[in-house]
């Protein structure tokens, strides 16, 4: 299949290359035009315009914006909407508020125009490990574009099946889903997010306290001199508390215990904030989550504890985040 991709940082560029190593075909664009021109390199074809980019795709037309949620998304979506024609499809896989999908997706459609909202979580890692993806928008046009978000998926790999699941594997299992109407993919992609920061939070104040208990406060026959990437790597094999962030904690650890190139100054997504805003909503309780993004506002208005370093380097190994300077 073709796909127009619109912004090539850390995640666009990368889409483009794993629907390429797929047997895919890209047509792409960046305001850098170094970046259109590594692609042009790999096999993509340049577009050096929005006009440019919609010219050389087939109809129907399928394009891809991977922009910072706001108004640049906003914008970009917009004048795509003038030079598309009925049929031809937008995706946003960017980290949109799941309310301006569902204003867009109604505004598109009475110009015949498709929506879907693509909740992307992979970072970084994304072209070998491949993207989780939870997909809102009119389900015949998901599955009219399926084959590409099969191929962006980690697919079924290693993992054990869960227990019950039986017979040939759904998409959930490759590693993506098609959520429900639009905004339903970037709501379930904005709870995953909130759901990142507590677990984040909790080891990160887990590994605070460990590397404490040799501080001065204790006693002398009190105080345990615990090696923190040690026990990171012991906590990685069999352990009930082991993820792919007590992974990337443990890189973290073995280069650097102390954490000396962080200062600790956490910074949050959109997600964090709109998550609790949800909450408040539909008045669920969620006190850790809520916590734990309070804790990143205390990170950038105080001296940054280990904890907050070590949500830093998670930050830095998912997603490429580099700390902002404190204000």
């Amino acid at each position: 299949m073709q796909l127009g991709i619109i912004g090539l940082g850390r995640m666009g560029g990368n889409i483009a290359r794993r629907l390429m190593r797929a047997g895919h075909s890209t047509v792409v664009h960046d305001r850098n035009r170094e970046a259109i021109t590594t692609l042009e390199g790999e096999g993509a074809v340049g577009a050096h315009d929005l006009g440019a980019l919609v010219q050389k795709l087939k109809a129907p037309r399928a394009v891809w914006v991977m922009l910072p949620a706001g108004d640049i998304t906003e914008q970009t979506i917009a004048q795509l909407a003038d030079l598309l024609e009925p049929g031809d499809a937008i995706i946003d896989g960017g980290n949109t508020f799941y309310k301006d999908d569902v204003r867009r997706a109604a505004e598109l459609g009475k110009r015949g125009l498709h929506y879907l909202d693509v909740g992307t979580s992979g970072g970084v890692w994304g072209l070998d490990r491949g993207y989780c993806m939870m997909i809102g928008g009119e389900k015949e046009v998901f599955e009219r574009l399926e084959p590409l978000f099969k191929a962006l998926a980690p697919g079924v790999g290693d993992i054990p099946r869960t227990q019950g699941r039986s017979g040939e594997h759904e998409r959930a299992e490759h590693g993506y889903i098609h959520a429900g109407p639009a905004g339903a993919g970037h709501y379930v992609k904005m709870v995953h997010n909130g759901i990142e920061y507590g677990l984040m939070q909790a080891y990160a104040e887990g590994f605070d306290l460990l590397r404490s208990k040799g501080g001065p406060e204790l006693p002398q026959e009190q105080r345990f001199d615990l090696n923190v990437a040690e026990i990171a790597e012991v906590w990685r094999r069999g352990s009930v508390v082991t993820s792919w962030l007590l992974d990337l904690t443990a890189d973290a650890l073995v280069a650097d215990p102390q954490l000396t190139e962080f200062s600790g100054s956490v910074s949050d997504s959109g997600e964090g904030r709109w998550t609790i805003d949800a909450a408040v909503e539909q008045a669920v309780p969620v006190p850790v989550l809520s916590s734990a993004l309070f804790a990143r506002f205390r990170s950038r208005q105080q001296q940054g504890t280990y904890g907050d370093k070590i949500l830093s380097a998670m930050r830095l190994g998912f997603g490429g985040h580099v700390e902002k300077k404190k204000d």
